[in-house]
């Protein structure tokens, strides 16, 4: 079982944590992660791209010329594709682009992100941050003292609401309460760092 410094918001030494050995110290399964981050990223795609055939063109309802003795090739309508301003074929329609993965695969590649972060020194540990408001200062203050540059995803407890209000408008911070953690938002970032509170809860969630 590894162990973990916990920092306070001012960088402190605030104790040490063990890890469960079950979330923070598998095997990364890259393909599981790579399949899981696709089926997210595909879930939010709108999906609303959409072209007209030859039947939903507006126009065309007469034949262009007759079909014999012209010398010009036999048309039907001047909405048919090879037309300018006809129908368009084989083009997108309305659809979702969502599959499905399973449960075990979706805990799987969150075991194995978190077990990767801890494994090349990107995760962070802060007991609490402590905003007794709202305060983007305080929380810009705070990534310094604990000395976090670049893009950081910031996993905070579902009550954390001043936690959360005060990282979410620094343009670098990923802010995110624990209920809604993916391995998506868990590997897009150069720090990952979680609070007590949720660090416990998402090892509840992951053992």
């Amino acid at each position: 079982m590894a162990t973990i410094d916990i920092k306070d918001a001012k960088g402190q030494a605030a104790g040490t944590a063990e890890l469960s050995a079950t979330v923070f110290g598998v095997e990364p399964n890259i393909g599981v992660m790579h399949q899981v981050v696709r089926a997210q990223r595909a879930s939010w795609r709108q999906g609303t791209s959409n072209t007209r055939t030859r039947g939903q063109v507006r126009g065309g309802g007469r034949k262009p010329w007759r079909q014999k003795g012209t010398g010009r090739a036999r048309q039907g309508t001047i909405r048919a594709p090879q037309w300018v301003g006809g129908g368009t074929v084989f083009g997108p329609h309305p659809r979702s682009y969502e599959f499905k993965v399973n449960k075990k695969e979706i805990k799987l590649a969150m075991r194995s992100a978190l077990s990767a972060k801890l494994a090349d020194g990107q995760l962070t540990v802060v007991d609490q941050f402590g905003f007794e408001a709202p305060s983007t200062k305080a929380a810009v203050a705070a990534l310094k003292a604990l000395g976090l540059e670049g893009r950081t995803t910031i996993v905070v407890g579902d009550e954390d609401i001043n936690a959360y209000l005060s990282f979410r408008n620094i343009p670098t911070v990923n802010v995110i309460p624990v209920c809604v953690s993916n391995t998506y938002e868990l590997i897009d970032n150069k720090n990952l760092v979680f609070t007590s509170e949720a660090l416990k809860r998402i090892e509840e969630v992951l053992a």
